[in-house]
């Protein structure tokens, strides 16, 4: 049984109907159970959990005769269980591809109108060979044991619903002065390792010893610092000095775990805190090596900051939430340092966001983002150092640059030359140039950026010039788009009829050519127009 007799607190909180069914039938059936882990930090911080774990003594298969609907389909203990909607956010694990067991979606697909809780037995974990995974899982009887094995002092609280509680352990509570009355209607927090304080110091620190806690799972290190991003919080100096110790050991971490807590740093609130933690704590490195190539890197006059700190600066001062707009702000610039040259004593970075796209994809492949995220990323990144300059530039040449990044990516490619910007210590975010660029979007965002835009399609064509379905069909599409982008006026049927019979007597091979001219992208669409103006002031 679990000898927790010192630290009983007692405490008011708000915990779900579900969880106190789940909890109190298994108190019912002559088990132990607690609510346990980040949900009752947050309930302790008064958050709303973004999700709720119960530890139990129980075992899976007598967990499994409680709640026959229950699923178990890994080694950890963990029993899935559906309840109903209560309004409140469940559990949807992070590692449930190495949990082996049905997901929250898969569950919640089989009855629209529930969700899961995680059940898991007490356990140890002993020995970490692999650096990833435990080599002996053992279910324990005791809580204490179980809550020896979480990674920092706030996650390692359990909070038990006094209902079982009192009656059976009532000597070892009024030893702390607290009336019985009291007890008989407020919840019992359980905390060994001084998480409540923790809490009040804001700190993160690592239960036990913090390198143990690093060489059981490695990406402990990279979750500290999203913890201490997300609550605002300090890591603990003995624990940070573990972190830079023990920093190679990320290596042995799967690089989907390592894309999952990325994404959590860079959409909280200190996401350049966290990227700055990460290369403070020897992190970074491992994770992104390519970044770090930018640090001591000199620019040219139009910035007072390395490549590397200007890098993250752009990230710390991207005036947009969206984590992927955030990341293209992070390595806008990344490719700078391969692409440096002197030339006539002037320092240059030809191609650098053409470059720099690249080995973004190369960096969010590797770390398993997914394709549509790698597209978004290096579509802004290619595309921020557009040329716009309010007496050159025409209304045709922005329904280029709009067809390049697509229409749903404007904003944010506005955003990011923002961060740019203030990145390089500029102090006007947005002049007069990037509101009239602003002002020429809205107004031709209407027109004809696409084949599927113009007032004829394929279908049509075929009828009219009486062909079957063939590449030529497309060809003369795209040759009418890059006639009606220089000029929507032209977008009109009786125009388009007998524009393309014009076409239908060239060759598929010249059809092409006129086509790419002013459609397809360009390694750069304006060199000259760079060289003249290499960055926006």
């Amino acid at each position: 049984m679990t000898n927790i007799k010192n630290y009983y607190i007692v405490l008011s909180m708000d915990i779900p109907k579900c969880i106190k069914n789940i909890i109190d039938k298994l108190e019912k059936a002559g088990y132990e159970a607690y609510v346990v882990g980040g949900c009752v930090r947050d309930l302790l911080m008064a958050k709303e959990p973004k999700d709720w774990d119960i530890t139990t003594n129980a075992k899976p298969e007598e967990i499994l005769k409680i709640f026959p609907d229950g699923k178990y389909e890994n080694v950890f203990g963990t029993v899935i269980i559906p309840v109903e909607h209560e309004n409140t956010k469940t559990r949807k694990h992070e590692n449930a591809k190495t949990l082996k067991h049905l997901s929250a979606e898969a569950l919640a697909k089989e009855d629209e109108n529930k969700t899961v809780v995680e059940v898991t037995t007490y356990r140890s974990e002993q020995g970490y060979s692999d650096r990833r995974h435990p080599d002996e899982i053992r279910f324990e009887d005791s809580l204490d044991k179980d809550l020896e094995r979480r990674d920092f002092t706030i996650n390692a609280m359990a909070v038990g619903i006094n209902s079982k509680i009192q009656d059976t352990r009532y000597k070892q509570i009024s030893s702390r002065n607290i009336m019985r009355d009291q007890i008989t209607k407020d919840y019992i927090l359980i905390d060994l390792f001084g998480g409540q304080k923790d809490i009040k110091k804001r700190i993160i620190r690592a239960v036990g010893e913090p390198s143990d806690r690093f060489k059981e799972d490695a990406l402990r290190m990279m979750r500290a610092i999203r913890l201490a991003c997300e609550l605002n919080f300090d890591i603990e100096p003995k624990t940070e000095r573990a972190i830079k110790k023990m920093a190679g050991g990320i290596k042995f971490i799967a690089n989907e775990r390592i894309k999952d807590e990325l994404i959590k740093i860079l959409k909280s609130g200190k996401a350049y805190e966290g990227i700055m933690l990460l290369y403070q704590n020897k992190l970074l490195q491992y994770i992104m090596p390519e970044l770090e190539r930018g640090v001591g890197v000199g620019q040219c006059k139009h910035h007072i900051h390395s490549v590397f700190r200007h890098c993250v600066l752009s990230l710390k001062f991207c005036p947009n939430k969206d984590w992927r707009v955030k990341l293209a702000s992070l390595l806008h610039d990344i490719a700078k340092p391969q692409t440096k040259k002197i030339i006539n004593g002037g320092v240059t970075f030809y191609n650098h966001d053409i470059a720099g796209a690249k080995i973004a994809k190369k960096i969010m492949g590797r770390l398993k983002f997914s394709n549509d995220d790698i597209d978004k990323v290096t579509i802004l990144i290619r595309n921020h150092m557009f040329y716009y300059n309010v007496d050159e530039v025409t209304a045709s040449s922005v329904r280029r640059l709009i067809k390049k990044v697509g229409e749903e990516n404007l904003k944010d490619l506005i955003d990011l030359r923002i961060a740019d910007r203030l990145g390089s210590g500029v102090p006007k975010a947005k002049p007069y140039k990037l509101r009239h660029l602003e002002y020429m979007m809205e107004k031709v965002r209407q027109d004809p950026l696409s084949v599927k835009m113009l007032e004829i399609n394929g279908d049509e064509l075929m009828k009219l010039l009486k062909i079957q379905p063939s590449p030529k069909i497309g060809a003369i599409l795209d040759v009418l788009l890059s006639e009606v982008v220089d000029d929507p006026n032209l977008n009109n049927k009786k125009y388009l009829e007998n524009r393309s019979q014009e076409l239908n007597k060239m060759e598929l091979k010249e059809l092409r050519g006129r086509a790419k001219e002013k459609i397809e992208d360009r390694k750069m669409e304006d060199d000259s127009e760079l060289k003249k103006e290499f960055w926006v002031k």
